[in-house]
């Protein structure tokens, strides 16, 4: 429950800040008397569509504390934290980044990684993975997140988030307005878009929305790959990757926040819309790498 409240307070408070925005720059009065404004659309498509996706990165690492109940290890309380820790430190600085906070959730066996930067990102992994893998297993899991985060990955997928829906945004208006007009034929316009604009608007936000998500989930399963290729790289072999995956095939994912769901270890609904690819398909990757 405590998940979804701030999952759902996020984003009232983006939706908040960027309606401020669009209406201190203006960039909402895209629709004139005269027609449709494609320069000032384009900057509200713009706004809405990279606005959105910014301050969730930025804010991306205190959401993944709240929600997924994160313990960031301050001092190591045992001989395990200890060994995540320097796990962590060994892989982190072999990858030539900063080193990264590191937490633990309870849950299912998944780990994540976020954060804006490379050098201040966040690693953490839940209990149940932690119980259910060996350390070779573990480490290779923790290969894969730092891969994540070395590669860039984060804000990566900020940028494509973005493109996505500065091109939602922009189209379903663009149609909306042509759709509108059509209906509207020698109506007075200066009473501001019709019923049909709105609708035809709404419509494709949702339509068009559902097509972007499938390409971000497309670019997504890619990223995996090369992290799984990543965490190889990393420990030097490719044999305790994919000992990890076989391992996580045969158990029940823990279920991660949607802010960092694309980011974990594996998760993902239905072929089109995964941000993982099948285990399966991950293993055969490792297996066919050159090493």
């Amino acid at each position: 429950m405590k998940r979804i409240i701030l999952f759902v307070l996020t984003n009232i408070l983006v939706v908040a800040v960027l309606g401020i925005v669009a209406s201190l720059l203006g960039v909402n009065r895209y629709l004139t008397g005269s027609g449709l404004n494609l320069s000032a659309l384009l900057g509200y498509a713009l706004v809405m569509g990279f606005g959105g996706a910014i301050i969730s990165l930025l804010i991306s690492k205190p959401m993944a504390k709240w929600t997924s109940g994160v313990r960031v290890i301050e001092q190591p309380q045992n001989a395990d934290e200890a060994w995540i820790i320097e796990t962590v430190r060994k892989l982190s600085e072999k990858a030539g980044i900063g080193m990264p906070e590191v937490g633990i959730f309870e849950g299912d066996p998944n780990a994540f990684a976020t954060g804006a930067f490379k050098n201040s990102a966040l690693v953490a992994v839940s209990t149940g993975l932690l119980r259910g893998m060996t350390q070779d297993e573990i480490e290779a899991v923790i290969g894969h997140e730092i891969a994540h985060v070395a590669n860039g990955d984060m804000v990566t997928m900020t940028l494509i988030q973005g493109v996505m829906n500065t091109f939602v945004v922009f189209l379903s208006r663009v149609i909306g307005y042509a759709v509108d007009s059509f209906l509207r034929k020698g109506d007075d316009r200066d009473s501001g878009p019709g019923i049909g604009y709105m609708i035809t608007t709404i419509v494709l936000d949702i339509v068009l929305g559902f097509a972007a998500a499938i390409v971000v989930a497309w670019f997504s399963r890619q990223r995996e790959f090369r992290a799984d290729a990543g965490s190889a790289q990393l420990l030097g072999r490719k044999q305790p990757m994919i000992n990890a995956l076989a391992r996580l095939g045969g158990m029940a994912p823990g279920e991660l926040p949607k802010s960092v769901a694309a980011f974990g270890i594996t998760g993902g609904i239905g072929q089109l819309f995964s941000t993982h690819p099948p285990i399966e398909e991950r293993i055969a990757a490792l297996q066919n790498q050159q090493q």
